[in-house]
């Protein structure tokens, strides 16, 4: 059981976190371009879908720590300080791209619209996706290594 829990717990990784840190990461420079040609309906339309996608993943990477958290419970492992350091900067990469990436990406979003957005906003938000994307790194790598591993690793 315990496999087939980290199999899913790695596949929701891949599937839901990896396609939101990739929009997200793209986001900045096409919203640029979004803002400094709001007529092209290419360049708005990319805005919005990169915008759909880090909602969307987003949402379904709950999946992430659920499997994760009932994959550590079947190893036995939910009281080693790897894992409760993984488990807090996953939270802390949740707060940031729900209270900081995403409200920024939908300002910008409304900017394209007709409310003016300034430059800084979109550097702000480049700097956001950046620290999101450097805490799930961060976790990816305390998985590999895992401290106090009995795997040799």
């Amino acid at each position: 059981m315990t496999k087939f829990l980290l199999s899913l717990h790695v596949l929701a990784a891949i599937i839901a976190v990896g396609p939101v840190t990739v929009a997200a990461s793209m986001f900045p420079p096409s919203a640029r371009k979004a803002l400094a040609e709001p007529d092209s309906e290419r360049a708005v339309s990319a805005v919005r879908l990169l915008h759909r996608i880090c909602r969307v993943y987003g949402g379904v990477g709950i999946a992430v720590p659920v499997l994760g958290f009932a994959t550590a419970l079947s190893m036995g492992v939910l009281k080693d300080a790897w894992l409760i350091v993984s488990m807090l900067l996953t939270a802390l990469a949740a707060m940031v791209l729900l209270a900081l990436v995403l409200p920024r990406q939908e300002e910008i979003l409304e900017g394209i619209g007709g409310t003016a957005v300034d430059a800084g906003t979109t550097a702000r938000l480049a700097m956001f996706t950046g620290v999101f994307n450097l805490l799930w790194a961060t976790v990816t790598i305390l998985m590999i290594v895992r401290p106090g591993s009995t795997t040799g690793a």
